[in-house]
């Protein structure tokens, strides 16, 4: 009985090494654009003004979404890595006015999944308004695609790199304007995907989109990264204040 108990238990452990190997191993035979789609972005360290988010250590600064009196239970891996598993985190802090959020991030690839299923999350900033994560390598992206504002614009240039390869995002955004605790002004958002231009000072037409937490857009809102089953991963996470 022990030693089949040991078979198992050691199958069991050579599968789930098998399937991140897939996940963020050999793209096996994807067509690959131009070599540096497989070429992981380079890191941008925190400027001396910036809030660390995540430096690699520890989720500290973060909570689980739907329970905020619990730490955040994603897995944190050698090299500094959060990957996602057991739904939705969000910081503890909150943030308004004008802002620059940049994350690292990449996908696994999932050739067996298709559309939304192929390593999706999401950044949420102030918890409300998702910029899109996702497989989207080498698609005519639409607005619920990577780079996108979701459902609100598609970005204006694939810039993706390929799965299982560093990404990154610069978020800049300013909140909605508002006068006696009502909007007056949407808030706007520009992105660039690593280092390219994806969205130009959008306005953000909804207060809240799909699968955010809402609440009234005239308050602070924590940054929040989104679980939807797939082990997408993340890294060095930082936020700067801006006047």
């Amino acid at each position: 009985m022990r030693m089949t108990r040991l078979i198992l238990a050691t199958a069991v452990m050579l599968t789930a090494l098998g399937f991140a190997r897939a996940q963020y191993g050999d793209l096996g035979d994807l067509k690959i654009a131009k070599p540096d789609d497989k070429v992981d972005v380079k890191s941008t360290p925190a400027p001396k003004d910036a809030v660390n988010l995540f430096f690699g250590k520890n989720l500290d600064r973060w909570v689980m979404r739907n329970d905020e009196k619990k730490s955040a239970e994603w897995e944190v891996l050698k090299g500094g890595v959060a990957q996602a598993k057991a739904g939705d985190i969000i910081t503890k802090e909150q943030f308004s006015g004008h802002f620059m959020l940049h994350v690292e991030f990449r996908v696994p690839y999932l050739p067996d999944q298709k559309g939304q299923g192929r390593g999706n999350s999401g950044v949420y900033v102030q918890g409300r308004y998702e910029v899109q994560v996702l497989d989207s390598y080498g698609l005519d992206s639409k607005n619920n695609d990577c780079g996108a504002i979701y459902e609100v614009a598609a970005p204006l240039v694939n810039a993706c790199k390929a799965p299982t390869v560093w990404q990154s995002y610069d978020i800049e955004f300013t909140a909605p304007k508002c006068a006696d605790g009502k909007k007056t002004e949407p808030a706007r958002m520009t992105v660039h995907q690593n280092g390219v231009l994806v969205q130009d000072d959008v306005k953000i037409s909804v207060d809240n989109t799909r699968a955010g937490r809402g609440g009234e857009p005239c308050t602070p809102g924590p940054i929040m990264l989104q679980y939807h089953g797939a082990p997408v991963q993340f890294r060095n996470i930082w936020l700067v204040q801006k006047k």
